[in-house]
């Protein structure tokens, strides 16, 4: 332990990677725009910049604490210095805040107002560049870009893309695909996670809150929601209510209140996902083929592998997302009853099925031509957790004071096993519990030990599965995924079964969600998601009596051709 002294006062140090984080501990929120703890220290925005005794002024984001240190954290050299950034960034950004999409939670906004910039003497000479609206899940928009590279070092450290550089130099530079390519001819897969570390609104989730707002105002189309599990520990962060909570019979009550017809959750998709997945999971163990089993339950990671790594393709199992298998049985559903109305002479409305996700990939999965029944798209509209809090803002309802409400049935029962999909290692425990057959705490106790728990970017466990062991992996990060698959192809390691997550730490912390996305949040989130599960009465997938009743009706015999997309 050492000690350093920051504005007169002695603090503490352990194992601090960095002055900056000293400073925040002792409880100074120290402004950034470039620095986040779980990537590389760049030191580009200057605005952590500290005062020694000597009158040296240096980054508290790279400095190293040691013992004895003596810094000041607000001296007037250190006013008029942040103040000059802040006045020079926005001498050159676009100014239309009242519009953007950050407006509210953009940082470049609240530092201007926390360090009392009331004007800019600096005129803006930069002639407007055009937006990138290529992408189904984000829109680019270099006006409002801060060069603070946090977007391109997220893309390149931790999904392993390097979608976005840095390009020209000076004034001239600009954050950019290679050869200022748009977004859709780059082999971005769409996560999100640029937009969740990008501190204005240069990144922004791509907007379908007005069509489903058209959808809500139409008589003649009965509008069906379907919520993830992530989305319900996130959305009440921006309505007051305690990080992690889980919100869903409020979110609930808004949607009624805003026009849905009916409100499904999402997990009971993901119910029928293990019973699915552990079926495919014993066949390929039988046979021996196309093994490692890959998940498929996250677009991110399946666009991911098509594109870098095609050998793996027929690995990624057959089973749709479940957003994508409950879409295809909420439409199925309504042209057997639609069949039906005929028969007799009636109408029935049209069904709009829209999710509510905690993911920007979802956007664009559902798209996608094995998204399609007959035709038909499964799934219309994916509203993020950011795009449904703006339209309950937009409804003048409060969150945190409506009365909760009760999902509706048959389809809002589900087990504790598909609400944990929304954490990384939740999908392999959730198809674990369905293998192993059995319901007692103590079995349930020993996957859950198993190693499939817990925030590294790597994790191996295997499981007795009668005869056999069965090995295991789970993965959450692209740049993991990249490494793990290049150990596979190298002979070094030999899985039966891998989960893969696109976003660190899996849904929770999705390109959707509400931001900042702090450790602290993330941890909440985590803890909210086991904390449903260890609520839930049913902890089995096979153990949901609705379940039985589905495959009995509406999907006898349609099994495969709505629950797979091969």
């Amino acid at each position: 332990m050492g000690y350093m002294t920051i504005n007169n006062r002695r603090v503490a140090f352990t194992d601090e990677k960095n002055v900056l984080s000293v400073i925040r501990k002792s409880g100074i929120d120290l402004p950034t725009f470039c620095y986040h703890s779980e990537l590389s220290t760049y030191g580009a925005c200057r605005m952590c910049v500290v005062e020694d005794e000597r009158g040296k002024v240096f980054a508290s984001c790279s400095e190293v604490p040691r013992d004895g240190m003596v810094i000041y954290t607000n001296t007037p050299r250190l006013q008029h210095h942040r103040k000059m950034i802040i006045e020079l960034l926005l001498s050159s950004h676009c100014r239309d805040c009242t519009t953007c999409a950050k407006n509210g939670v953009c940082t470049l906004q609240k530092l201007a107002s926390q360090l009392g910039i009331s004007e800019i003497r600096f005129e803006n000479h930069k002639k407007p560049l055009p937006l990138d609206t290529s992408s189904d899940c984000v829109i680019r928009d270099p006006n409002k870009c801060i060069l603070c590279g946090d977007c391109v070092r997220t893309c390149d450290e931790i999904q392993g893309l390097g979608i976005l550089d840095f390009a020209f130099r000076g004034s001239k530079m600009q954050v950019m695909p290679a050869f200022n390519r748009e977004l859709a001819e780059t082999d971005c897969v769409g996560c999100g996670q640029c937009r969740a570390v990008c501190p204005t609104g240069a990144i922004s989730i791509r907007q379908d809150v007005d069509p489903v707002w058209k959808a809500l105002a139409d008589k003649n189309i009965r509008v069906v929601a379907q919520i993830a599990p992530a989305v319900r520990v996130a959305i009440g962060d921006k309505f007051g209510i305690p990080k992690g909570e889980n919100t869903l019979g409020r979110l609930v009550a808004a949607l009624r209140h805003m026009g849905f017809d009916e409100v499904y959750d999402t997990n009971f998709g993901a119910d029928l996902t293990v019973m699915e997945e552990s079926a495919e999971l014993l066949e390929r163990l039988k046979s021996g083929k196309n093994l490692p089993l890959f998940t498929s339950c996250c677009p991110g990671w399946v666009k991911f592998c098509e594109n870098r790594y095609p050998e793996f393709r027929e690995n990624i199992s057959t089973c749709r997302s479940p957003q994508a298998m409950f879409g295809a049985l909420l439409k199925e559903e309504a042209r057997m009853k639609a069949a039906e109305a005929e028969k007799e002479g009636r109408s029935l409305r049209k069904t709009v099925v829209i999710s509510i996700m905690p993911c920007t990939a979802k956007k664009a999965e559902i798209k996608r031509p094995e998204h399609f029944t007959e035709g038909q798209q499964d799934v219309d509209y994916v509203l993020t957790t950011t795009e449904v809090t703006r339209m309950i803002k937009e409804a003048g309802i409060d969150l945190s004071q409506i009365e909760p409400e009760a999902l509706d049935m048959p389809f809002g029962l589900s087990s504790g096993a598909a609400a944990i999909f929304g954490v990384t290692g939740g999908v392999t425990e959730a198809v674990l519990r369905r293998l192993v057959h059995s319901s007692r705490m103590e079995d349930l106790q020993d996957i859950s030990f198993t190693g499939i728990r817990g925030i590294e970017g790597i994790k191996e466990a295997s499981i007795q599965l009668e005869d056999r062991t069965v090995k295991i992996a789970v993965v959450n990060g692209l740049r993991c995924a990249e490494t793990l698959l290049e150990r596979i192809k190298a002979g070094e390691v030999q899985y039966d079964f891998v989960e893969v997550m696109a976003c660190k730490r899996g849904c929770i912390a999705g390109g959707g969600q509400p931001v900042p996305i702090g450790p602290r949040t993330k941890q909440a989130r985590l803890d909210g998601m086991y904390k449903i599960d260890s609520m839930a009465q049913i902890k089995r997938s096979d153990e949901n009596p609705i379940i039985a009743e589905v495959y009995e009706g509406i999907l006898k015999g349609k099994e495969h051709k709505l629950l797979h997309n091969r």
